[in-house]
């Protein structure tokens, strides 16, 4: 059944190539702004990625004028207010970021107040707030899991509040996107199963969520099935291209489908149960995604049944309901071959998550702004059991 309304927008430009970030030169030129700051991080520094782009810059007629290199484990507000005053220092016209999803959210973060000026939180905290382009923005992603190379929405920790804060308009979409599976040779196994699963998480929330139409569809399907073909072999093997380049390209293809279609329950989860006990969030999204399956079975049941051969899961003359439970099935087959792996966590009891915090997860989840794109009410006693199975 087709929806009634839908809107589709994604204004980043997408390229593709090994070993791309040494000549950027072709999309320089038509940005046409010469000096940039980078936002990256000590490890990226260290084993030479972020002089690496700078060597192209130049080669490119481009400066990168300054660095900031603190982002810790999630983006957090005080290190954008810091980043904030090194960027307006520099005489930047624009900014790189490179490195994961915590390093782009916070150039995203960063390049509000830079290009508008204000406080980030008391004047744009909420969404579709901004009414103007920012400065140019470049995204060189050196993980395959958050998307935020094409995608609207930053997702900011407040240590103070111990709260995870989003900040969603079209405006924050980056200029450009590269993907250079070099980059990510590096990362290391937990690394890309953790950030594969988030990958994998954003897809299939895209794909069954309230808002999904046949565009954000079509990306979210084909994210699926690369990710379930190519995210073992990743994980096993970091020096494997053609996975590596599969996952970036697939990465990418879940940002553009949940940018669309948003995301529901398991993300809802993520996001508290990060914010309350640190958790790494594609780690937390790996636990909870057939749990968030289940909850929502009976609202996405056709639908998962569809996503079932996409999942290499044979379906041939089983009944819908049947057939989606298979979905849901290839989702622990997965999880499981990256958890004998030593990769991956498959409960919360893992990963630092005490049991008399469960109800405080429960009862968090229903204000999260995932929770209004979820496909079924999130209800705090209902959700509560499928938190505890997952535990």
């Amino acid at each position: 059944m087709l929806p009634e309304f839908f809107a589709f927008y994604s204004p980043t430009k997408v390229v593709y190539e090994p070993g791309i970030i040494s000549d950027l030169k072709p999309e320089l030129d038509i940005i046409g702004i010469k000096k940039y700051f980078v936002v990256s991080d000590h490890i990226l520094n260290d084993i030479g990625l972020v002089q690496k782009l700078a060597d192209g810059l130049a080669e490119a007629g481009c400066e990168m004028v300054g660095t900031f290199l603190d982002v810790k484990q999630d983006a957090r507000l005080s290190d954008v207010n810091t980043c904030t005053k090194a960027v307006k220092a520099s005489g930047a016209e624009g900014i790189i970021s490179i490195g994961g999803g915590s390093v782009i959210d916070t150039a995203k973060a960063v390049n509000i107040i830079f290009s508008e000026g204000g406080d980030l939180v008391e004047d744009y905290s909420g969404g579709h707030l901004l009414t103007r382009p920012l400065k140019p923005h470049i995204v060189i992603p050196t993980t395959a899991g958050t998307g935020s190379e094409v995608t609207m929405v930053a997702v900011i920790y407040d240590e103070e509040n111990k709260e995870k804060l989003v900040f969603a308009d079209k405006f924050l979409q980056p200029n450009l996107a590269v993907l250079d599976p070099e980059v990510t040779l590096s990362l290391p196994p937990k690394l890309t199963a953790s950030t594969g699963m988030d990958a994998l998480t954003h897809s299939i929330e895209a794909y069954v969520g309230i808002e999904a139409s046949p565009f954000s569809d079509a990306f979210a399907a084909g994210a699926i099935e690369l990710i379930m073909k190519y995210l073992v072999a990743a994980t096993e093997d970091g020096e494997d291209a053609e996975a590596r380049g599969a996952m970036l390209i697939a990465a990418a293809m879940a940002g553009i489908a949940f940018t669309h279609s948003m995301v529901g329950c398991v993300h809802g989860m993520a996001h508290v149960t990060g914010a309350l006990f640190r958790v790494p969030h594609g780690e937390a999204n790996a636990v909870y995604l057939p749990y968030g399956m289940e909850y929502n079975f009976e609202e996405i049941t056709e639908k998962l049944a569809r996503l079932a051969p996409l999942m290499d899961e044979d379906v041939t003359g089983l009944a819908e309901e049947e057939a989606a439970r298979k979905a849901i099935e290839a989702v622990r087959k997965l999880t499981g071959k990256l958890h004998d792996l030593g990769t991956l966590p498959v409960k919360l009891s893992e990963i630092g998550v005490p049991e008399d915090g469960l109800k405080d997860i429960a009862e968090a989840v229903p204000s999260d702004g995932t929770s209004f794109y979820n496909p079924r009410e999130v209800d705090e006693e209902e959700l509560l059991p499928y938190i505890q199975r997952a535990f």
